[in-house]
């Protein structure tokens, strides 16, 4: 991953509260990186591997049109499609059961958070599948940045908590969503939680340095 995907590392913006923010300025380019990694893992796309199907090669070709919304930031076009080609949410419903139908599902969640449809973001997230740890982990995350928006705080920090034990080797994504876990437990007035994640990062991930999490226990008055 490159710098430009990393998450905000501003002590003064409230990195739960607008995640749209986040999400409006960085989506494009985690989620193509992250589909990335299931195509060249899962065989995607037909281009490298065999087709199973003729519904698997059409559907395949269809994502390259939607892919290219997205990367132009069109995401309302990435989602709904044009005259000529059609967006994320035709190809689920016209090629459902196929690979890229499933990876459309990410897409569709992805552009429906950045247009803060959170509702139907999380409806698209919860039918993605993987077997991809990075990914599954960004899903997750993403589940939780559209339950936190809905209000759904409990939710939240139980999807931030999984998204966070899912690829513990990963130091810079799997603290961040532990990061969010314990941030949002602290807004809601649980601070011995917050605490115990904040120990957690601490613990697990010494070399984390996009917030200080000394500076946030200290503040919840519990002793380094």
């Amino acid at each position: 991953m490159t710098d430009k995907n990393k998450l905000p590392v501003s002590e003064e913006k409230d990195p739960v509260e607008r995640v749209t923010g986040f999400w409006n300025q960085y989506s494009k380019q985690i989620l193509i990186a992250l589909a990335a990694i299931i195509i060249v893992g899962g065989g995607i796309f037909a281009y490298n591997t065999l087709i199973s199907g003729p519904n698997e090669k059409k559907a395949s070709e269809a994502m390259r049109y939607a892919e290219e919304f997205y990367r132009a930031d069109s995401v309302k076009l990435a989602l709904e499609g044009d005259n000529l080609n059609p967006g994320f949410l035709k190809i689920i419903s016209k090629y459902s059961g196929t690979k890229a139908a499933n990876l459309a599902h990410f897409y569709a969640g992805s552009c429906y958070l950045t247009m803060g449809d959170f509702k139907n973001a999380v409806k698209q997230l919860e039918e993605f599948t993987t077997s991809e740890p990075l990914v599954k982990a960004r899903a997750k995350a993403m589940m939780a940045d559209a339950d936190s928006e809905m209000d759904k705080k409990d939710e939240a920090v139980k999807l931030y908590k999984e998204a966070g034990s899912i690829f513990e080797k990963d130091d810079f994504y799997s603290p961040q969503y532990l990061f969010r876990a314990g941030y949002l437990l602290e807004s809601m007035g649980k601070t011995k939680d917050a605490i115990e994640m904040y120990k957690l990062i601490k613990e697990k991930y010494p070399q984390y340095r996009e917030y200080d999490i000394d500076k946030y226990l200290g503040r919840l008055g519990s002793v380094n």
